[in-house]
């Protein structure tokens, strides 16, 4: 039998009137419940869209509509022959999905940002990106990243790391090509390539793999004149897609389909995104307890949530690019 001093009884009594004591403050604290809010689910907006579109959003499989706004994380967007779109991340990026091209966002995460933001050029707030291309183009414009934020695309033959600002992501089964139109960031080939290599503007990354089994290759070279047109309107494309909406947040009163986290197909429609409408791209209720609250005032439930802002423009802008330019995928 072990022998208790009056010292470890005391301690031993003084830890677990400590451990209830913080349980207490924990459960009724309304600021500790405040902070236990998830962050707003990150989106994507629909700015521009010919021909047809598909989305899979797990649960389903959809067309695309303009103007509608979805979950962006774990999504798959895919487009068919003859048809294109571009969307808005809710980080800033516009992006330009090029004609037959699948694409899979498999993590967008973002930190909560502040509304009224002064400079629109500027992400809002932390972001991590991961897509996976895995056939066709895709045109990237992004805003200025704030520092902490990561953006990655990979393909079937390696990754580009994009610290900015506008460049091409191109694939397909023989070879995948990254031109980097302005800006910067680091080409991998592969898992095994853990330093890759730095790819600067105006420059272009080919990755290949020469023969199976084998290690792929890495090559950058300088753009070649004859491809820079077309790359130079397919982030036009993007970077015009940017400039029709910014996103804002907001916290409102939860309602009994607000419980999930899934996409406004499955109770609003897809259609075009107003601030009435009701929309299940959001978090779970977080109930919060305010301190001054009686026994005969109900809690109140609120989430918040990321949303677009179009922007309307004071006259019609100038459109940079020739549709003929734009070349079909090889």
């Amino acid at each position: 039998m072990l022998n208790r001093t009056p010292t470890s009884i005391f301690c031993s009594r003084t830890y677990f009137g400590f451990v209830v004591l913080l349980a207490l403050v924990l459960i009724t604290d309304p600021g500790w419940a405040q902070s236990r809010k998830k962050n707003p689910a990150s989106k994507f907006y629909v700015a521009d869209l010919n021909g047809q579109v598909q989305i899979d959003t797990g649960d389903k499989i959809d067309d695309l509509a303009k103007k509608s706004v979805y979950n962006a994380q774990g999504t798959i967007i895919e487009t068919k022959p003859k048809s294109n779109n571009s969307m808005v991340f809710s980080n800033g990026t516009g992006t330009y999905f090029d004609e037959d091209t699948r694409v899979e966002i498999k993590i967008f995460r973002q930190e909560p940002f502040t509304p009224n933001r002064n400079d629109m050029e500027l992400e809002p707030s932390i972001s991590q990106t991961r897509a996976f291309v895995a056939r066709g183009a895709v045109g990237i414009c992004t805003s200025k990243k704030v520092a902490g934020s990561n953006m990655i695309y990979e393909t079937s033959h390696g990754s580009v790391n994009i610290r900015g600002k506008k460049l091409v992501v191109e694939a397909n089964d023989a070879e995948t090509k990254i031109s980097m139109i302005e800006g910067e960031g680091t080409v991998k080939g592969g898992g095994l390539d853990l330093g890759g290599q730095n790819l600067k503007e105006g420059e272009q990354a080919i990755i290949r793999r020469v023969a199976t089994g084998k290690p792929v290759t890495v090559t950058i070279i300088k753009i070649p004149s004859t491809e820079r047109p077309a790359l130079e309107d397919k982030v036009a494309l993007a970077c015009a897609a940017k400039q029709t909406v910014y996103f804002e947040v907001r916290e409102r009163a939860a309602n009994q389909n607000d419980a999930s986290d899934g996409n406004p197909d499955a109770a609003s429609g897809v259609g075009a995104f107003t601030p009435n409408e009701t929309d299940q791209n959001r978090t779970a209720p977080i109930t919060v307890n305010p301190a001054n609250t009686s026994a005969s005032i109900p809690a109140v439930t609120t989430v918040t949530e990321i949303f677009p802002v179009e922007i309307v423009p004071e006259s019609p802008p100038a459109i940079p690019v020739s549709v003929s330019r734009l070349s079909p995928t090889t």
